[in-house]
């Protein structure tokens, strides 16, 4: 039987607009919706406006000063990667409002399962400041709100190329929030080390697994249906919040794993089988070549969808 599936999207994230040629493009966006719209699982899939992340939900994991920054300013680069147009605040707001949507609705019983495609990105942001396309960061955000609402444990898997260096940071001592991250390395931000584990309270709940460029399939099937299991178990979640970034497909243009479809569908079922029972929500983050995004969030969808 098909899973209570929520797509979260709004032509709110069109209007955050980049330089051209940025490919952080809104084009990502158009792609995904296209194919989806005409798929035979479209009329499956509960579709679902999200709302805005209210500024006490930006605020549990954003310093004041920050939000206000992004608040103010209007058009410009938040650092070399980051631009901001006069619409991008208003998107961030409902990027990070999908993930509470989506938990709100899982909370409630309505969805199981949900994928939220939003814009701008999250992993990358960091408490105090934006980088790496991102402005606010979703899923720490949707983290801090689950527990808010009673799910207690959550486990946030990363399957970007890029390591997520904000959603590590903002959960390095904390043993309530565990961070598990797949990513190629050495690249960009350059955090993401093996010996990277947490401090303090957060010892041990911090998970990097590295990999080298050309890694595909074989590495990630070892990291998403033998790693991330055993510390799943370990952990034993209540949630679990997925940085879904498709850069790690072999035809991205910004990256160098090696990915297939099939390994991308190999991924997802790795990451709904280490706990069942429990809801499940992905946000978009990477994946820069439009073909391969479209093609990988289908995959996810049929996935999230009919996988028991």
């Amino acid at each position: 039987m098909a899973k209570k599936t929520g797509f979260l999207y709004s032509d709110v994230y069109l209007k955050h607009e980049m330089p051209e040629s940025h490919p952080e493009c809104s084009d990502r966006l158009r792609a995904i919706t296209a194919d989806l719209q005409v798929s035979k699982m479209w009329p499956s899939l509960i579709k679902i406006a999200p709302e805005q992340a209210s500024y006490e939900a930006i605020r549990a994991v954003h310093a004041d000063e920050y939000i206000q920054q992004v608040q103010r300013m209007k058009r410009g680069y938040l650092d070399p990667d980051t631009f901001m147009s006069e619409n991008t605040y208003e998107a961030a707001v409902y990027a990070a409002g999908a993930i509470i949507t989506a938990i709100k609705k899982c909370r409630d019983g309505e969805l199981e399962r949900a994928f939220c495609a939003v814009r701008p990105p999250g992993h990358h942001a960091e408490e105090d400041r934006g980088m790496g396309f991102c402005i606010f960061n979703n899923v720490a955000i949707g983290a801090r709100f689950a527990q808010k609402v009673g799910y207690k444990k959550v486990f946030i898997v990363d399957f970007d190329v890029h390591h997520g260096n904000g959603t590590q940071h903002m959960f390095y001592d904390d043993d309530t929030v565990f961070y598990f991250s797949t990513h190629q390395y050495p690249h960009y931000p350059g955090t993401g080390g093996a010996a990277e584990v947490g401090v303090g309270k957060g010892m041990g709940f911090n998970y990097n697994i590295p990999l080298r460029a050309g890694s595909g399939d074989t590495e990630m099937h070892e990291a998403y249906h033998v790693k991330l299991h055993e510390q799943v178990a370990k952990f034993s979640p209540d949630i679990i919040l997925v940085s879904a970034g498709y850069d790690i497909h072999r035809s991205d243009p910004l990256a160098g794993l090696n990915v297939t479809n099939a390994g991308i569908k190999d991924i997802v079922e790795g990451i709904l089988s280490a706990k069942r029972g429990i809801p499940v929500i992905f946000t978009l983050e990477g994946g820069y070549s439009l073909e391969a995004l479209a093609a990988s969030v289908l995959i996810t969808m049929e996935e999230l969808l009919n996988f028991e």
